[in-house]
């Protein structure tokens, strides 16, 4: 107390700042000198005591700051004056505004205190009568300031269930309670007449007091709260920040976005700026230490301008980390496989952000609660508006997992009523929505993801090997010797041609047809490329044509062939041959009807000789 005497006589204006942050944080002595000891919240008199006592310890942290401004003093004094906010409910106070709202309370309640006529310390209920509770049995909830309505309430719920704080609504309405206090005469003694004038006045360790009280009296006239030279200090260190991000932008807009690591470098600038001129400015803020209505707003500004620089930088990298995936060589950038990455990209950018934007929403006291339950209700109906779009994303999905189709990929899909086979071509793009397949006849088909997943596909380009598959006919005039020579021919012609594999490789008679002797060529020819596909068949079919030409038949093709002759009758002999032979079963019950006896089919089993005589085969048995 002597050097706070000595203090005021040497300077009369010493204790005008002073006593704002006098009063800025309750607490003890105790509590001032010790930065961990816990501030007495037990009961309403323990709360008031912490309010009324903390004073001293305060008053010298604030002497030590003003006499030797320096970090470590100034960083002293703002940690005691910041816990004082533990003795108000700041439930209903955006968390990023805290600190602003707790100091500006108690510099009000302070002045509305020091007003009033306060009761005897023995008259607030202590941590005993709190406990014990009023008539009913139930803990004391809340004590209020004799003649205001200045309330210390318990806290229910929560970390800080039992606690006694002064209550939300007293931190709402202190403003107003020092609008209606204002004209009372002060009933205890104060260092200043003008408390919220010295608070406009604080400023941070890096400008001293004494350059603030040099200025001119307009620079240090309030306007809403704030002395005029803050506000110019403040609107041009936000002025030059965002000319500075301005440039930085244009900068990095000047390159195009390819994916590469330059182009993301350049781009990431912006936000990494961002980030570096809001810590920048977060520090100046704090040194000029806005008050007022506008002391949360520049606040504000720098919580949401970091937040968007962040939301910024994740989105580029997942973009950066995707294009770098697809720009591989074995990833085509129209795939699906690119699509979705660039889709799970996006989502991770999204989620980020939600995140990101959610927590800032809660601290600057949106509730983001209700906008996460409104959204939910909200998505479930914009999912059932948009389950088409949802239907085709899933047949995207569904296309990835099992690739029938590749982008490229000549294929053939669905059925086709039309004659030509017209629903044939060459994929082109597997979009999230829909797939573009570029037909034979050079035109484009879009057909969407969950139409074309649940459709049949057959993919062409997926061959290994092609199908060389022809049907012959042979007229009729054809000797049995000319039909085994085509057959050896073109069987000799297949195990030469180097393009046909060999195994199966082979030509057979299939039957007799109305008009020809049918013959069947079945052989895959060693390609997957359609247009080399045509030139061996080309070549086939020549080759074909020379061999049925040397032999001497020809190819059949529909006719009639009329034949004039005597008509000699039936064989009389061989009929009465039959009928001896069919009476002759009859009578030893040997008909082979409707199948032949067991012994006799035991008897004929393999008897036939084949292969036939003169083959290979049948040299060998």
């Amino acid at each position: 107390m002597k050097f706070l005497r000595r203090r005021l006589r040497e300077d009369p204006l010493f204790l005008r700042p002073l006593v704002l942050l006098l009063f800025l944080l309750p607490a003890g002595s105790a509590g001032a000198l010790h930065p961990l000891a816990p501030l007495d919240t037990s009961s309403p008199r323990a709360t008031f005591e912490s309010f009324l006592a903390l004073t001293e310890g305060l008053t010298r942290a604030y002497a030590e700051y003003r006499d030797s401004p320096g970090p470590a003093t100034h960083r002293a004094f703002w940690r005691i004056a910041e816990k004082g906010t533990r003795l108000l409910d700041l439930s209903q106070v955006p968390p990023a505004a805290h600190i602003s709202v707790g100091e500006h309370t108690n510099l009000l309640l302070w002045e509305v205190i020091a007003r009033l006529e306060l009761p005897d310390l023995s008259e607030i209920p202590d941590a005993l009568v709190a406990k014990a509770g009023v008539e009913d049995g139930t803990p004391l909830r809340r004590w209020r300031v004799p003649g205001t309505e200045i309330t210390i309430a318990r806290i229910e719920e929560g970390p800080r269930a039992g606690e006694y704080l002064f209550s939300p609504d007293t931190v709402r309405r202190a403003r107003r309670f020092h609008e209606l206090a204002r004209e009372l005469p002060y009933l205890r003694p104060v260092p200043t007449k003008n408390l919220s004038g010295t608070a406009q006045l604080i400023t941070g360790w890096m400008i001293p007091m004494a350059w603030v009280e040099a200025l001119p009296e307009w620079a240090n006239s309030p306007v809403f709260g704030m002395v005029l030279w803050k506000w110019f200090a403040i609107l041009l260190l936000f002025g030059l920040a965002l000319g500075a991000v301005t440039q930085v932008f244009r900068w990095a807009r000047r390159g195009s976005w390819g994916g590469s690591l330059r182009s993301y470098l350049r781009r990431l600038s912006t936000p990494v700026a961002i980030l570096v001129f809001t810590s920048v400015l977060s520090l100046l803020v704090e040194q000029i230490h806005p008050t007022g209505s506008a002391a949360r707003a520049p606040t504000y500004v720098i919580e949401v301008t970091y937040s968007v620089a962040v939301v910024w930088l994740v989105w580029l990298t997942t973009a950066w980390i995707a294009e770098a995936i697809i720009a591989s060589p074995k990833m085509s950038a129209s795939s699906l496989a690119a699509d979705l990455i660039r889709l799970g990209a996006r989502s991770v950018g999204v989620l980020a952000a939600a995140v990101l934007l959610f927590r800032l929403g809660h601290d600057i006291g949106i509730p983001v609660y209700g906008l996460v339950a409104g959204a939910g209700v909200g998505g479930l109906a914009l999912a059932l508006a948009a389950r088409s779009t949802l239907e085709d994303v899933m047949g995207a999905l569904k296309l990835y997992a099992d690739r029938p189709v590749r982008v490229g990929d000549f294929c053939r899909y669905g059925e086709d009523p039309s004659p030509g086979w017209l629903r044939i071509g060459t994929v082109e793009v597997i979009g999230l929505r829909s797939t573009r397949i570029r037909g034979i006849d050079r035109t484009i088909t879009t057909i969407p993801n969950a139409e074309f997943a649940n459709m049949h596909i057959i993919n062409l380009t997926a061959r290994d090997r092609m199908l060389f598959k022809h049907k012959l006919g042979l007229r009729y005039e054809t000797t049995p010797e000319q039909l085994c020579l085509v057959l050896a021919d073109l069987r000799e012609m297949l195990l030469a041609h180097p393009r046909i594999t060999k195994d199966p490789a082979r030509v057979r008679a299939s039957g007799f047809g109305p008009c020809s002797i049918d013959l069947d060529l079945f052989a895959y020819v060693d390609t997957a490329d359609w247009n080399d596909f045509l030139a061996v068949q080309e070549d086939l079919v020549l080759r074909i044509m020379r061999i049925v030409k040397k032999t001497g038949t020809a190819f059949a093709f529909p006719s009639q062939t009329v034949y004039h002759a005597r008509d000699s009758g039936l064989d009389s002999e061989r009929q009465q041959a039959a009928e001896h032979q069919m009476r002759e079963w009859t009578s030893a019950h040997a008909l082979p009807f409707p199948e032949f006896p067991t012994d006799y089919r035991e008897q004929i089993m393999n008897t036939l000789d084949y292969p036939p005589d003169g083959s290979p085969g049948a040299s060998a048995k």
